[in-house]
């Protein structure tokens, strides 16, 4: 094996929207060299005052306790709305009629969807397998963790864990895999270090779903567990959100589940949480 080193619970008050238009709602695609972070499009200190108002100044178990209380509070999309979904969270702003693939970062046509090789379908981040929770509406349909990624890629990420090392995919150059683990890109290791953190805070296994929890092992298998949690919190330090990642959590609060990844929103909440 190779590898690699690596250096308002609902739509906000008036207010807020007059903000988020002030604000725009320019995106930008990810791109070979990772963009500079950028304040988020719906302005960070309308959303502390408002939506993050009983987490602010708080710590440790007591933060993620109140952060699960907020982004409890969301409605909940079926299976097949996922796909439509899709198409707005991950539109690609240079070509609104395609969708950004997350491991390969293709531009691919919209209507392009289904299950046949080249075409992009629906990918857990968190692996349903981890937790045995399947394609159920709840964490099966979440869409802060579901992206459009092409199905023979998808296929070769599976259930595995997240970690640095393995080989080079030919398909999708930048990640890497071996048996029990998957590297993606530069450009999104953030991205799926804190998708992969907003699950754990969101399903704490009180709404009939297995308690979602990162450890620091590989090969969790159907565990309620996935990892590297050491390399997640790299990960999410290294690749800060960018303009793309704040569009889409804007656009899920917005339009779709009405609730917030907090940790596209305050990134330092990783390291005060874990």
């Amino acid at each position: 094996m190779s590898r690699r080193h690596h250096s308002c619970r609902r739509p906000l008050l008036a207010t807020l929207a007059a903000f988020a238009v002030l604000a725009g709602t320019a995106a930008a695609a990810p791109a070979a060299t990772p963009p500079a972070p950028t304040e988020s499009v719906t302005p960070l200190g309308a959303l502390d005052d408002t939506y993050y108002q009983d987490a602010t100044g708080k710590t440790g178990t007591a933060l993620k306790a109140a952060l699960h209380t907020i982004i409890s509070d969301q409605s909940k999309l079926t299976y097949s709305q996922v796909w439509d979904a899709l198409k707005d969270t991950d539109e690609d702003p240079a070509n609104s009629s395609n969708v950004i693939l997350l491991y390969t970062g293709r531009s691919e046509p919209k209507s392009d969807n289904g299950g046949n090789v080249d075409q992009w379908n629906r990918e857990h981040v968190w692996a349903k397998s981890h937790g045995d929770f399947g394609t159920a509406t709840g964490p099966g349909t979440d869409i802060h963790h579901l992206r459009p990624e092409d199905v023979s890629v998808n296929s070769t990420r599976g259930n595995k864990d997240f970690d640095n090392g393995g080989t080079e995919l030919s398909e999708a150059p930048g990640n890497y895999t071996d048996s029990d683990s998957f590297e993606p890109r530069d450009e999104v290791k953030g991205d799926v270090a804190r998708m992969i953190l907003y699950m754990a805070v969101r399903y704490e296994g009180d709404d009939s779903f297995a308690d979602l929890e990162p450890n620091d092992s590989v090969s969790n298998g159907s565990a309620p567990n996935i990892g590297r949690l050491s390399v997640l919190k790299t990960w999410s330090e290294q690749d800060p959100p960018d303009t793309f990642e704040q569009r889409r959590n804007d656009v899920i609060f917005d339009q779709y589940q009405h609730n917030r990844n907090p940790f596209i929103d305050h990134p330092e909440w990783v390291e005060a949480i874990w």
